[in-house]
């Protein structure tokens, strides 16, 4: 192989890397780095990569690709071999057909089986029920409508386009958690149920990796995840809203919900706090991290939220402020200790402060015509996703910063 030729290849299975690291929830500056980790381990010198949130542009010498990439769904377990493979490429001169056939069969490793994912989803809902102000019986019920709604997932709405797929998944959620409030209304609290379950569609991949990538000043990239995220918000509240206007055209009127409720029992913090543990394990099978690392991320979504109870006295926007900066700072630090992207822990460890109650209450308030109270607390609910956003970026920014730093005395 002349070393045109090898250059080439060396090139296009950066770009390969590159490919499987963007559709399965990696951020823009992880993507960029890692591709020219590659291209330079094999003397590849004047290579330029330009990654967009959707494709990739490389160039070369002699050589020239651009490609699209849909997101289709994540599986952060292939992140992680992707950034090990790296490594190994550094550690030593692998060769090419080596590097491509370790390529190869991450691309074509299964993903999780589909009893895990459901089960991941069906513990996450239930707990997080209990996060948002539910009782036990709450979460049995929504553990129930959890399992339903994650196999809905698996085996149609991965299928479906993102945005029919969030709206039909926020249309069926409400559905099912209606139906079992029907079973026994004086037992069941309706809106602890939606919401836990409705956490199941939040787009924790584009809306945290939107927030990263704004920090690593990767604007372009970071606003069109941001708005593929709230474009997701959006429809799950229009599912939810559909569910409710299904329901009174049946029923012959809107269920009248009177203002959140909080469970007595479930708000200590001897549940909380192990239930925010149990409910990131739960989305950590559904994001595809990983099992080595559930553990590692239910202690970061743990901690987040125990950080944010701490906290909650300054309201609900300082106490994800605070949350989101421990959530960050943890999955820096667990990133080196743990020798894996911080990815990895922070998409699952921030799952916990995604403001679900803000997303069920606007779209109920809005069928109901109360067109006030849908405002105000739409509005919280996006002050909090903003006080989220800034503590993920603060941390991203400092951590840059040192790395920067870092690089600049090496040299």
């Amino acid at each position: 192989m002349t070393e045109a030729t090898e250059q080439e290849k060396a090139l296009r299975l950066a770009t390969e890397a590159g490919h499987i690291l963007l559709e399965n929830g990696a951020e823009i500056s992880r993507v960029e780095q890692t591709m020219e980790h590659i291209a330079s381990a094999y003397g590849v010198s004047d290579e330029s990569f330009f990654v967009l949130s959707n494709g990739i542009i490389t160039t070369g010498q002699q050589y020239a690709r651009a490609e699209f990439i849909p997101i289709r769904g994540t599986q952060l377990s292939r992140v992680v071999e992707v950034n090990q493979l790296s490594r190994d490429v550094s550690d030593g001169r692998m060769p090419l057909d080596v590097l491509a056939s370790r390529l190869q069969a991450i691309r074509a490793g299964r993903g999780k089986p589909w009893w895990e994912v459901v089960t991941g989803i069906a513990l996450g809902v239930a707990s997080f029920s209990i996060l948002f102000g539910g009782s036990l019986v709450d979460a049995a019920a929504t553990f129930a409508c959890g399992l339903l709604l994650g196999a809905f997932m698996t085996f149609v709405g991965a299928h479906l386009s993102r945005i029919f797929g969030n709206l039909l998944g926020g249309l069926v959620g409400g559905l099912l958690c209606i139906i079992a409030y029907h079973l026994s209304p004086h037992t069941f609290h309706l809106p602890n149920m939606i919401i836990g379950t409705i956490i199941a569609l939040v787009p924790g991949v584009p809306f945290t990796n939107g927030m990263r990538d704004l920090a690593n000043e990767d604007y372009i990239a970071g606003a069109t995840r941001l708005m593929d995220a709230f474009l997701a918000f959006l429809c799950i509240a229009l599912g939810v809203a559909l569910a409710f206007i299904a329901e009174g055209l049946f029923a012959g009127g809107l269920i009248q919900l009177t203002t959140p409720t909080i469970d007595t029992v479930a708000s200590a913090w001897y549940i909380q706090l192990p239930a925010a543990f149990v409910g990131t394990v739960g989305f950590s099978a559904l994001f595809g991290a990983p099992r080595r690392y559930y553990v590692d991320c239910g202690i970061v979504g743990m901690l987040g939220w125990a950080v944010y109870l701490l906290s909650v006295t300054t309201g609900p926007v300082g106490a994800a402020f605070l949350g989101a900066l421990t959530v960050a700072a943890m999955s820096g630090v667990l990133a080196v200790v743990r020798r894996c992207p911080t990815t990895v822990f922070l998409i699952c460890g921030i799952i916990p402060l995604v403001p679900g109650g803000g997303i069920f209450w606007t779209a109920y308030y809005l069928v109901g015509d109360q067109l006030r109270l849908a405002a105000t607390i739409g509005f919280t609910a996006i002050k909090v996703t903003i006080a989220i956003a800034g503590g993920i970026i603060l941390v991203g920014a400092i951590a840059g910063r040192i790395q920067k730093l870092r690089i600049k005395n090496r040299k």
